[in-house]
C-alpha cells in the first residue's frame, strides 16, 4: 500500500511538472505574444479598420482615403503611419504621390475573416 501511494505521488508530481513545462513553452516567446497583441490592438480601431477595408479593394492615395472616409488628410496620414510601422500597409511612390495598399495576403485574410465572422 505504501508503495502505491509513493507511485501515485510520483505520477502526480510528474504530471504537474509536464503541465508546467507545457505552460512555459506556450509563454516562452513573450515577444511573439506581445506582437500578436499589438496586431489585434491595431485592428481594434474603427478608423484603421476603415482604412484597411478601403485598401482591401485597391490601392489609394491619402487624398482618396481622406475623401472616402470623410476625414482630414492629417488624420489619415497619422493612422497610415501606424499601419505602415506595424507592417499592415505598404506604399509605392509615383511622382509626388504615395499610393497605399495592404501589405500582404495575411492582412487581407484577417479582414475578410473578421467580416465573415460578424456577418454570421
Amino acid at each position: 500500500m505504501e508503495e502505491r501511494i509513493k507511485n501515485a505521488a510520483a505520477e502526480t508530481h510528474a504530471a504537474r511538472v509536464d503541465r508546467v513545462i507545457e505552460a512555459e513553452e506556450a509563454f516562452r516567446d513573450a515577444a511573439k505574444i506581445f506582437s500578436v497583441a499589438e496586431l489585434f490592438r491595431l485592428f481594434g480601431d474603427p478608423t484603421r479598420v476603415g482604412i484597411m477595408t478601403v485598401l482591401y479593394e485597391k490601392e489609394r492615395c491619402v487624398c482618396e482615403l481622406s475623401d472616402l472616409l470623410v476625414m482630414t488628410v492629417s488624420a489619415i496620414s497619422h493612422q497610415l503611419r501606424l499601419l505602415k510601422q506595424s507592417g499592415l500597409v505598404k506604399y509605392r511612390r509615383e511622382g509626388k504621390h504615395l499610393y497605399y495598399s495592404l501589405a500582404d495576403s495575411h492582412v487581407s485574410t484577417i479582414l475578410a475573416q473578421g467580416f465573415e465572422h460578424v456577418n454570421e
